[in-house]
């Protein structure tokens, strides 16, 4: 089994103990670093000392992602040297804390959520089925496609879904009537989290744009496929969405996964050139990442049997077909500004066939086609109590391998009054 969490990850999160106020940690194997209680063993440069230190007093990572990346840099080097120097272990040991006496929070306090449609695959599978004649529509190999989420109900791992209600209408009626969906699906996405922040009215160029990037989490974004179905046209998703979003709890820092970059995967042969705004040769040598994201299911009956959760499938992040500089730069281009405390997420990655589908919509193609469960369940969508669980990592030969952790929600019934 491989850890998640080495000294060469060092991901930043937000915890509390008991009734303590929330406060930054770091994690470190199985164990939580606070590192407010141990900024004093940290050698800090002159230079950045006072900036980190003062941030390092917020209850949420805001404030240390708006310091300039050199900062955030220094505290993570500082953190790295007090845990690997053997003669400062047993100091640093005194302000570690088990992970399982901990409950984590939301890691920033969320400035804005926006939700892009980078995966090509799903775009493609969800597309036929809507459109079978047309899956993706004109602007899809141009525009880095995305809407504005709902900051407001983006929650960390383990908080409830609460089955949403709202407006549906069957195939074959004239109007719609409102219940609760019968249709709730996940989505497997990476969630990126900005850092610094540009003004309003300054595009960020696509080739500056890493410098913008804190750090990644997983993503899950829940969709109501019923009342999508009714209400996307002609402006899109809007309540199908809204009810809830969950994300991971450590923010995986761009430096950890600088060794897992790769080049993005290069386009079939004609499909169009991106626009200048859009290339970027650097971005496109180094731009995307080595991570694999698994999904996998708990229903109510397995977790009486004790089973293990059944794994539904495992993607990966060259199924994306835009850079994350690419969609910065776009949601920017018309001056858009964006700021410490901004989520981004990646859009559905799916694969190219049934084992590494992002969502129950591909996997049931519609509903259409239920599938079996180890212990003889049938699933087309989410029924209450159906939990679902993402993880994720970097690996690559030579290096260490290191965790983006664990996305968890489980669903709860409606609370539509009858």
């Amino acid at each position: 089994m491989h850890p998640d969490f080495p000294i060469q990850n060092l991901p930043f999160g937000i915890f509390s103990i008991a009734d303590s106020r929330p406060r930054i940690g770091i994690a470190i194997g199985d164990y939580i670093l606070d590192a407010m209680a141990c900024a004093d063993l940290l050698k800090l440069s002159t230079k950045w000392h006072d900036v980190v230190c003062a941030a390092l007093q917020s209850a949420t990572l805001n404030v240390l992602f708006a310091t300039p990346a050199e900062a955030r840099k220094d505290l993570r080097r500082a953190i790295f040297r007090l845990l690997s120097d053997p003669k400062m272990q047993q100091k640093a040991g005194l302000h570690l804390v088990a992970a399982e006496q901990c409950k984590m929070h939301l890691p920033l306090a969320v400035r804005d959520f926006t939700d892009f449609y980078a995966g090509i695959y799903h775009a493609e599978t969800v597309g036929a089925l809507l459109r079978p004649e047309n899956p993706l529509l004109p602007n899809y190999k141009y525009v880095p496609v995305g809407y504005h989420g709902r900051a407001s109900s983006v929650r960390v791992s383990d908080a409830e879904i609460v089955r949403p209600q709202g407006q549906i209408r069957m195939p074959n009626s004239e109007a719609p009537f409102v219940a609760p969906c019968a249709k709730l699906d996940y989505e497997v996405e990476l969630g990126f989290w900005i850092a610094g922040s540009n003004e309003l009215g300054t595009p960020i160029p696509v080739g500056e744009a890493h410098n913008y990037i804190a750090g990644v989490c997983l993503l899950n974004d829940w969709s109501a496929r019923d009342i999508q179905a009714w209400e996307y046209q002609p402006l899109g998703p809007f309540l199908a969405k809204n009810f809830a979003t969950t994300v991971s709890p450590w923010v995986v820092t761009a430096e950890a996964l600088e060794p897992f970059r790769r080049s993005q995967p290069t386009r079939p042969a004609g499909d169009p050139v991106p626009l200048p705004y859009l290339s970027n040769a650097h971005d496109q040598r180094s731009g995307a990442f080595d991570l694999q994201i698994e999904v996998a299911i708990i229903t109510e009956a397995m977790r009486r049997e004790g089973a293990a959760p059944y794994r539904l499938g495992s993607t990966h992040t060259s199924n994306l077909y835009w850079t994350v500089a690419q969609m910065i730069a776009h949601h920017t281009v018309n001056g858009c500004n964006l700021g410490a405390g901004d989520l981004i997420g990646t859009g559905t990655i799916s694969g190219p066939d049934n084992n590494a589908r992002g969502s129950l919509m591909e996997l049931s193609s519609g509903g259409k086609h239920p599938f079996v469960l180890p212990n003889g369940e049938k699933r087309t969508f989410l029924e209450d109590g159906d939990e679902i669980v993402l993880t994720g990592w970097a690996e690559r030969d030579g290096l260490r391998r290191i965790g983006l952790g664990q996305c968890r929600g489980k669903i709860t019934p409606s609370r539509m009054t009858p």
